[in-house]
């Protein structure tokens, strides 16, 4: 199971680990690249050739300010792309999630909150769970848990008040 992630700048890094760390902690084989889609486009479009032959299953793009990244790949590849709008400007991520959610039709990208790392590899894992069972059944239990986390927090606060 494979997945690539690449972000615009080694300034995205920190916002961008989260994901890394989800998934390579859920056993996926993860790539990870910084390749700027206006400072790197030719290095860009290769990795994406690259990825595109791999057997990697989806990318995780993230970027800021202008954030064409996201719409770079997805313009190169059929395989899903997910796009991260990272905060870093004056506008505080609002202009790079304006810009990953408006793409043209038939070139799409699923996109997360602003800083949405981790929600980017969660939604990754659900994607590759269409074809791979096991991580299915992880997906399952992680909800789960999750549910049984919450109730026992409800249990804790009931007590505490009631």
């Amino acid at each position: 199971m494979k997945a690539a992630i690449i972000m615009g700048s080694t300034s995205d890094l920190s916002k961008v680990e989260p994901a890394i760390e989800i998934l390579k902690g859920k056993g996926i084989d993860v790539k990870v690249r910084c390749l700027s889609a206006h400072r790197a486009s030719k290095q860009l479009s290769e990795f994406i050739g690259e990825i595109n032959a791999d057997g990697t299953e989806v990318v995780i793009t993230a970027a800021g300010m202008a954030a064409a990244l996201p719409g770079v790949v997805a313009a190169q590849t059929v395989l899903p792309v997910i796009g991260v709008p990272l905060s870093g400007s004056v506008l505080d991520g609002q202009d790079a999630l304006y810009s990953i959610v408006q793409m043209p039709p038939g070139i799409p990208v699923a996109t997360v909150a602003i800083n949405g790392a981790k929600n980017a590899a969660w939604l990754a894992l659900e994607i590759m769970a269409v074809k791979h069972p096991e991580l299915r059944e992880m997906l399952l239990a992680e909800r789960k848990a999750m549910e049984e986390a919450a109730l026992k927090a409800n249990s804790e606060i009931i007590s505490k008040y009631e």
